[in-house]
C-alpha cells in the first residue's frame, strides 16, 4: 500500500503530569502540501499528548486515505497495532493477573478508534530525539505549547 499521506506525530509533557502539547504535520508526498497543528492541556500527561496528537492528525482528514503514521511513542504504535483489539474484545478494559483493570485514556483510545476505522495505515516508530528532522518539528510544536502554560 502505497500512503496517500504520512502523518507525523509527537507529543511533550513538562512533568509527568504537567503542562502538555501536541504537534502533528500531515504531509502530501505528491503534492508536496503539508499542514502543521499543535494545542495543549495545562495538566497533562506525555501518553496523553502522543495520542492527541494523532488524534488531531486523523481528524484532519476529510476522506478515507491510505495513512503511514510516523511516532516516537511505542505506547501509541502497539496500542494501535496490538493491544487495542484486546482492550475492545475486554470492553475497553486491561486484563491483569488478578482481574479486569481500568484502561488509562480510555475516552482517547475510543476517539481513535473510531477515526483510523474509514483508513488504512501502515505503522513507522522512529526513536526520539534523534534527528529526524519531521519528528523534531513536532516534539518542537509540542514543547511550544508547554510553554503556553508555564506562567
Amino acid at each position: 500500500m502505497e500512503p496517500e499521506v504520512i502523518l507525523f506525530a509527537d507529543g511533550a509533557c513538562s512533568g509527568n503530569p504537567g503542562p502538555g502539547g501536541w504537534g502533528f504535520i500531515l504531509r502530501h508526498p505528491k503534492s508536496g502540501k503539508e499542514i502543521e497543528r499543535s494545542g495543549g492541556e495545562a495538566a497533562t500527561t506525555n501518553n496523553r499528548m502522543e495520542l492527541l496528537a494523532v488524534i488531531e492528525g486523523f481528524k484532519a482528514l476529510k476522506r478515507p486515505t491510505n495513512v503511514e503514521l510516523v511516532s516516537d511513542s511505542m505506547y501509541v504504535i502497539r496500542g494501535l497495532k496490538e493491544w487495542m483489539p484486546r482492550w475492545k474484545a475486554n470492553g475497553w478494559k486491561r486484563k491483569s493477573r488478578e482481574s479486569s483493570a481500568e484502561l488509562k485514556n480510555v475516552e482517547l483510545w475510543q476517539e481513535l478508534d473510531r477515526l483510523i476505522a474509514k483508513h488504512n495505515i501502515q505503522f513507522k516508530h522512529v526513536k526520539g530525539h534523534t534527528g529526524h528532522p519531521e519528528n523534531e518539528r513536532c516534539d518542537q510544536l509540542a514543547v511550544n505549547e508547554t510553554k503556553k502554560f508555564r506562567n
